[in-house]
Order: structure tokens, then sequence, then C-alpha cells
């Protein structure tokens, strides 16, 4: 049986208006005030399909946002892969060959692979390190809540409490577990760096409240450091929190999840979540959440993260 689609109801338009920026790297937009303040780094498209960041970022740019104080930098990540967009394979544009947001590190960086991500990661370095604060905008292949990623540093959760949306939040303690993401590049990576560097996954790839709350995601960051005026400000709801325990990797051609899953379905401890071939995948605590469960599992990348509820 064909796999049912999810509706598109935003599809990829024609980037190349943006294609020359200001610095020397294309599809790197920089706006300086010319007075002291932050600066801030808005990226979309690390993954090709994720289009919400795109809406977002040319929002940014066809409203003529200019920093009032600091840096604004807004950039469209892997764009090859954005146009390599198959509406009838709309999943298939996220990578050409790499995940771009597992090749942040120095091995990837500097080794000897290559390919479209590395290339364009290589382009972009002195980007993302020029960045005090980083909002890099993200989208789900299911349609689940939206929520924040990022590594469990104070200054990180600090902003996203403060913006106040999404109200869910996945706090890594110990990265991902399955390479660098672009949040962690050098110092933002360490208890010790100064500068925020964020995730928001902001609902699923093609719907339309996907892209809205993206542009309103970035605006409210932008805002937050000063470097524009913040606009209607959220209602105050509760916060949730997940601490990442674990990301599971598919290891064979033969995983499957017990049941049906979206994302934050709840496991009791020892309870079976999938087998991947000879191996069980079993929940670690009581009231373990699942999140980002792969919707086609493929060997080498991830199967699901397991994560429990923070006090």
């Amino acid at each position: 049986m064909s796999e049912i689609l999810p509706a598109l109801e935003v599809l990829p338009r024609d980037l190349s208006a943006w294609r020359k920026g200001n610095t020397g790297v294309d599809y790197v937009h920089r706006f300086d005030s010319g007075k002291p303040g932050p600066h801030v780094l808005v990226n979309a498209l690390t993954h090709g399909n994720e289009f919400c960041g795109m809406s977002a970022a040319v929002n940014l740019l066809e409203t003529g946002v200019r920093p009032l104080i600091g840096v604004l930098t807004v950039s469209f990540a892997n764009v090859a892969a954005y146009e390599s967009f198959d509406i009838e394979n709309p999943f298939e544009s996220r990578q050409l060959v790499h995940n771009m947001n597992r090749i942040w590190s120095p091995e990837w960086l500097d080794g000897p692979e290559d390919s479209p991500e590395l290339r364009r990661a290589r382009d972009m370095r002195d980007v993302v390190e020029a960045a005090d604060h980083i909002l890099d905008i993200h989208s789900t292949s299911q349609d689940v809540v939206p929520f924040w990623v990022y590594p469990a540093h104070e200054r990180n959760a600090a902003v996203a409490l403060a913006i106040g949306r999404p109200s869910v939040h996945l706090v890594m303690p110990n990265g991902l577990g399955s390479g660098t993401p672009l949040i962690q590049y050098g110092p933002h990576g360490t208890a010790t760096g100064k500068g925020s560097a964020l995730v928001a996954e902001c609902g699923q790839h093609f719907k339309h409240e996907s892209s809205a709350l993206a542009i309103k995601v970035a605006r409210d960051f932008v805002a937050h450091f000063g470097l524009m005026e913040r606009e209607s400000p959220p209602a105050r709801v509760p916060q949730r929190r997940f601490e990442l325990l674990q990301t599971r990797m598919v290891k064979t051609p033969e995983f499957r999840f017990v049941r049906p899953v979206l994302g934050f379905e709840t496991f009791a401890r020892d309870e079976l979540i999938a087998t991947d071939g000879p191996d069980e995948i079993r929940s670690p605590c009581d009231g373990c959440t699942i999140l980002m469960p792969t919707r086609e599992p493929i060997v080498g990348r991830e199967a699901v993260y397991l994560s429990r509820p923070m006090a």
C-alpha cells in the first residue's frame, strides 16, 4: 500500500533573489546597526524540506527588519537540498548526502569526506562562529506539538522561557548522541560559552501554521535581544520540559515500533517501544516520552529520542 502523503500547504518558493548576500557567502545577509549590541543569527533550511524556516527568513528580509542595536544575520543553509524538492517525494529533500545538522564538529568539518552539506557547512563556519545568539528553525515530519531543543545550559533555557512559545522544551544534558548539531558548534556547545543557541521545531513541515509560528518565533527571538521592538507577546502558558535520555539509532532494516507512534507517546519502565532485528528498545523509566520517532527507518539514521519529564 502506498504511503498517504500529508497535505502540502506550503511549497518551496524561488530564493534566487536572496542568493547574493553581503558577506561573501551565498544566501547569507548581515545587517549592522552600527551600535553596540549582540550579534543574532536566524538560520533556515538546515534541512531542505523544512519550509517554515524559509518562511521566517524570507519574512525578516521582505519586511526589511533592521537591527536597532547590534548585528542581525539571516541565512538559508542547505539550499541545494531545498532545490531538489519533488512534490511526489516531499520528505526526500531533507538532505542530499549528510544530515547538515549532525556535522558541526572538527572531525567532520576538518575531515576528508566531501558532500554538498559538508561544503556548505564549511562555507558557513565563519557565519556561525560570528554569532552571539543563534536560532536554527526546524520542523517535524509528524504533526506534533512544536517544541524547543537546546543544550542544558541555563543561558538557553532562560531565552526559551522568556519567549514562551513554543511552550514545550527538549533539553539535552549530553548533546544529541548522534552527531553535533549547528547549535552546539564551538563555544555554543560548552558550559562556559556566553551566547544562547536553540532549535525551534515549529510543527509539521508543510503546514501553514508551522510557517506562521516560525515567523513569530524568529521575530520574538530577534526582539528578545533588543534588535527590534517586541510585537504582540504570546499568552503565558505553562511550560513543559523534557530531558533527553537516549538517542536510539536504526541498526537493521527490520526496525519496527511495537505500535504506531507520532511523538510524545509515553511508556512505562521496561515497556517495549521498538525492535531492531535481535535488539529491543525498552523504556528506561516510568513516564518515558518519545520524541521524533522515525517516519521511515533507515539504517544509520536516528530511530527515536527517549526522554523524561523534568520537574
